[in-house]
């Protein structure tokens, strides 16, 4: 989300190390594209739960550095004792922003589970992640992916699936988060019907314009009703983007949506605290005895 949150590229500074000086390298679950990802682990005695992280539909950005929202959150991670997993699904597949109502989008919403189960599947083959305490993560358009990954129709799950799934999951402000958009073409879910086994965590902001909180809370609701482990927390005023480090309330024109809505985006301090939080304390309660 670097152009359209306006979040710095930063180069990441944390308590722990990288484990390797170019981005690593595997194979998306589409059977094309080489994806790209980032690997950092503490310091500290493996092997550790992991996590794996999905950018928002700006990607990451060149340079080799990442945008601060997700370095900050990585940092946490890591300082919690997680190994964790950046992945660019953007770059590799040859696209800048993915936000618009173009074809690129949809490619992403049908291809990132694809790209979440490789990411699983080359941590439970490291031997430094504990292969049953995988966790995964997304923002806006990667928080999208993670409700199209960890739903029971999933269409980027293995066939046979993995011995381990995703321990958990968490999803800031995701997009796609209704009923209507989480069935055909990209799940095979009928309306109505959307479910998991995997524990989920939804953070929102109510005064969120891009990502409107009211209908992915009625579909959070409907799902929990359907047995699914899943939760949403509002956080009342706050934006799209509130959980980012010093990011200005400001309104994005470009991104002006089909109904007309320009979306606005800000950090919320009150709201990122919480989440700073909250978030460590939920995957603590799944991906650590």
């Amino acid at each position: 989300m670097a152009r359209i949150l306006g979040l710095l590229v930063v180069v990441l500074a944390i308590q722990g190390r990288a484990l390797a000086d170019e981005p690593l390298r595997f194979t998306s679950l589409d059977g094309v594209t080489e994806l790209t990802a980032q690997l950092y682990q503490p310091e500290a005695q493996p092997p550790f739960p992991a996590l794996v992280l999905l950018h928002g539909c700006s990607g990451l950005g060149p340079g080799g550095g990442i945008p601060a929202i997700y370095a900050a959150w990585t940092r946490v991670l890591v300082e919690r004792g997680y190994a964790v997993l950046l992945v660019d699904s953007a770059g590799p597949r040859g696209f800048g922003e993915t936000c618009g109502r173009g074809p690129e989008r949809s490619t992403m919403y049908r291809d990132r589970p694809k790209d979440a189960y490789a990411a699983l599947a080359f941590l439970q083959a490291s031997d430094f992640v504990r292969p049953d305490r995988v966790g995964l993560i997304g923002w806006s358009q990667g928080g999208a992916a993670v409700l199209l990954s960890i739903v029971r129709e999933s269409i980027g799950r293995p066939a046979p699936p993995p011995r381990h799934d995703f321990r958990a999951a968490v999803a800031f402000y995701p997009g796609v988060c209704d009923e209507a958009r989480q069935s055909a073409p990209f799940t095979r879910v009928k309306p109505g019907t959307w479910t998991t086994e995997v524990p989920l965590l939804v953070l929102q902001g109510e005064a969120d314009n891009w990502t409107p909180a009211a209908a992915c809370r009625a579909f959070i609701a409907a799902a929990a009703e359907r047995g699914a482990p899943v939760a949403i927390h509002l956080y009342a005023g706050a934006l799209h983007g509130f959980d980012a480090p010093n990011l200005s309330r400001r309104a994005l024109p470009l991104h002006r949506m089909a109904s007309g809505i320009v979306p606005s985006v800000g950090s919320d301090p009150a709201a990122r605290a919480d989440a700073l939080e909250r978030v460590p304390a939920f995957l603590d309660r799944w991906l650590k005895d």
